[in-house]
């Protein structure tokens, strides 16, 4: 006999295990079905944030980032290491022992609220009276009933069109992640959030990496002027970017990759590597849904198609997440979720897009939160800018890290905080106090009023905003 449940919810990414735990702590008897497994055939819920995602490539992050201080950085603090080697396969254990402790996490959070974990595929079966019955296949195959759905199966990596992820030489963000060994020539089409981590990773362990963009802007989405102090750094570095390139046929062979493409000025290139991550973007995941069963409505991309308040066109049924509309990014997931679950309560949370905070986390970090001047420009948005750099931070000097800035756009009569936006040491953590700022319809001028710590890094926010009136005190 079919259980019977409040709400279901299918997947059990940063959405759905969210979404869940607060459901259930509203006082509603929920199941969230997951179909992730681990090397073991065990679950693994957290999605692909948790398990190739997010968390994997903080891990990997964080190991090159070491290793690159160690190597060039260190002597510099009086520290003598000698030879400095990576072992490959030690740093890719301790990213699995990570994501393992993440996924136990959220299998601890669910016996803690009492939510009910279904390990398997979840799909929908048929529409009932008042609810939904869905089937979960998986090691028990079994049905449930449920007055409510929760979307949230997230996303995958898109592949270039005729070239499959063999995840040996054709890599996703999941082979990018599983290389047992530094590839002496990696390359990588996409200069979007995953292609930049992944590049940055293995060229600090020695590859020789090239990132192939078809636009011709570098982080288009990003403020213009952060995007090229960001672009200066990499370039620095010896990561080599490519703009504005037309990729052609690529090629597998014994010794790897070849891609054939044209560059910005039109001329033909040929690039050889022993590996390709392709990192074009992502699409839903909606197949195996059962989409057409209860007549789930999709767009052209698969995505699931939801009004403001992530309300499907079917009673009862809500979408979160990566699956439907807005930024595919893991705290908006998560904010959706728990707005969800509010929502079925009947409350009235609310998700604003304006203030979701974007990070890429190579060295320097980019971070931002809000209107780009450009967009500010186009709009005719009369707007005060005032930067800060980290040359003259005191705790950035004392952390041999002076790279980029700080920029505040502020509306020209009212002053309130229009856009936030920073590369630089450790800016994935800054921008959390420009994001509260926006919430509360702050201004330039209550940034600066603000005693920050001294000495720390946040004290750039407070000197941009002080910029902002065209009054800094330390530059």
């Amino acid at each position: 006999m079919s259980q019977t449940f409040d709400i279901a919810v299918i997947g059990a990414g940063p959405g759905g295990y969210i979404a869940a735990i607060r459901a259930a702590q509203l006082g509603y008897r929920v199941a969230c079905i997951d179909a992730w497994t681990n090397a073991s055939g065990g679950p693994a819920p957290g999605g692909t944030c948790t398990n190739v995602g997010c968390i994997p490539s903080k891990a990997l992050l964080q190991s090159s980032e070491h290793f690159e201080h160690a190597r060039l950085h260190f002597a510099d603090h009086g520290i003598a290491t000698g030879t400095v080697k990576i072992d490959v396969p030690t740093m890719v254990a301790r990213k699995d022992a990570i994501v393992k402790q993440n996924n136990d996490g959220i299998l601890y959070l669910f016996k803690k609220n009492k939510v009910t974990f279904l390990h398997g595929r979840g799909s929908f079966v048929r529409a009932l009276d008042g609810g939904y019955e869905l089937a979960v296949e998986g090691a028990q195959n079994t049905t449930l009933q449920a007055r409510h759905v929760i979307v949230a199966t997230g996303s995958r990596a898109r592949a270039l069109p005729g070239v499959a992820f063999d995840e040996e030489r054709i890599l996703s963000n999941d082979g990018a992640l599983r290389l047992q060994a530094v590839p002496k020539k990696l390359a990588i089409i996409g200069a979007g959030v995953i292609g930049l981590e992944m590049g940055s990773v293995w060229r600090r362990l020695g590859a020789e990496v090239t990132i192939l963009e078809g636009l011709p802007t570098f982080l288009a989405a990003a403020d213009e002027q952060i995007a090229k102090e960001a672009k200066k750094a990499f370039d620095k570095q010896g990561l080599k970017i490519e703009l504005g390139v037309k990729v052609g046929e690529v090629k597998t062979h014994k010794r790897g990759v070849t891609i054939a493409y044209t560059d910005a000025q039109g001329q033909g290139q040929t690039l050889e590597a022993e590996r390709l991550i392709v990192s074009i973007g992502r699409v839903p995941n909606t197949e195996g849904l059962g989409a057409d069963k209860v007549g789930l409505k999709l767009d052209e991309r698969g995505a699931i198609v939801v009004d403001a308040l992530c309300r499907t066109n079917l009673p009862g049924v809500w979408a979160v997440g990566d699956v439907v509309r807005g930024p595919m990014l893991a705290h908006k997931a998560e904010e959706e979720g728990v707005a969800v679950a509010e929502r079925i309560a009947g409350q009235h949370p609310h998700v604003d897009f304006n203030t979701i905070p974007w990070v890429i986390y190579t060295s320097p970090e980019v971070a931002w939160v809000g209107a780009t001047e450009q967009q500010l420009k186009a709009s005719g948005r009369a707007y005060k800018v005032g930067t800060f750099p980290f040359m003259a931070n005191g705790r950035a000097r004392a952390l041999g890290d002076t790279t980029g800035m700080v920029k505040i756009l502020a509306d020209a009569a009212t002053d309130q905080v229009l856009g936030v936006h920073m590369v630089g040491p450790l800016v994935s953590e800054l921008i959390a106090e420009a994001v509260m700022a926006m919430e509360f319809k702050a201004s330039a001028e209550d940034i600066a009023r603000i005693c920050h710590a001294h000495p720390s890094l946040s004290e750039a926010t407070k000197e941009a905003a002080l910029a902002v009136d065209k009054r800094p005190l330390n530059f």
